[in-house]
């Protein structure tokens, strides 16, 4: 079954990393789910989102991230065991046990440096594909958490993961970041490219009348395929990104509007793989599987 996702967005400050989280513990806590968060980005917010700082620099010291792995694949071209970089029991949700994260690192721009500079670029891809399809089996649902802008490992990404998922704030600048993303998928498919499993409306202001107007711009695009229900604007989800040490119940961690749009959202996306993997050709699944 096809079921990994690259969240995404060209702009920055859209609320990606946020709702990579939300949207893991949602799926464990409500529907039972084990999610894999990869975490592909050099920023690390969603490594940090899920553990203590100290536990997180301590994968990092002992090579244990995603980028330890790429440099022993790629760069080293070492035959790589992936489920050592797999850590468990991530997550201040007590009832959301079932998600699990592939750790980020700050060098991860220094990799895709020298990826570049050896002109390695093929046996990333390869690499990444390889990754996808070890882990496809193994977790209900992949997501990957690619950074602002579009880099040699973010095209990788895109290129073989089964969906993408683009998060959008609704203002100009956004949905302008949204535009370069598209034009970007454009180019070269031949080279074949992620299934749009939708457009999020994210941080909207329910009480901004330009909020609304935007929204309502881009859910009459059927290109988008927006999701029905948009993340508001939300305290909530702020405090939803610091790591606490004590856990909490989902309901505690997602009150209010917040939680119910993240658990609509949830609810969308397992019905939308469905309907796709129902609808995929055979060989495309089979591919997948």
């Amino acid at each position: 079954m096809r079921n990994t996702i690259a969240v995404m967005n060209t702009k920055g400050g859209v609320g990606k990393s946020t709702v990579v989280l939300a949207l893991a513990e949602t799926l464990s806590a409500f529907h039972g789910k084990n999610v894999l968060i990869i975490d592909s980005d050099s920023q690390a917010s969603a490594s940090a989102m899920l553990m203590t700082t100290a536990s997180l620099f301590k994968l990092q010291q002992d090579g244990l991230t995603l980028v330890d792995y790429l440099v022993k694949s790629t760069l080293n071209d070492e035959k790589t065991d992936w489920p050592k970089f797999v850590v468990r029991d991530v997550s201040d949700v007590d009832d959301a046990r079932s998600v699990y994260l592939i750790p980020s690192d700050m060098e991860l721009t220094l990799l895709e440096r020298e990826v570049s500079k050896g002109g390695h670029h093929g046996r990333l891809r390869a690499n990444i594909k390889g990754l996808i399809e070890a882990v496809r089996p193994v977790f209900d649902v992949v997501l990957v958490d690619c950074p602002p802008g579009l880099s040699v490992l973010t095209e990788c990404w895109l290129r073989e993961a089964d969906f993408h998922l683009s998060p959008t704030k609704p203002d100009y600048v956004s949905i302008c970041g949204l535009e370069v993303f598209r034009r970007f998928k454009s180019l070269n498919p031949e080279m074949g490219f992620a299934e749009n499993i939708g457009v999020l409306i994210s941080m909207k202001d329910k009480l901004s009348s330009s909020d609304e107007e935007y929204h309502r711009w881009l859910a009459q695009n059927a290109e988008n395929h927006c999701f029905d229900q948009p993340v508001p604007r939300s305290n909530a989800l702020q405090d939803a990104a610091r790591f606490s040490t004590q856990h909490r119940s989902y309901m505690a961690k997602y009150p209010g509007d917040a939680g119910n749009a993240m658990r609509e959202l949830a609810k969308q996306v397992l019905e939308r793989i469905s309907t796709s993997n129902a609808n995929a050709k055979p060989d495309v699944v089979e591919a997948a599987q």
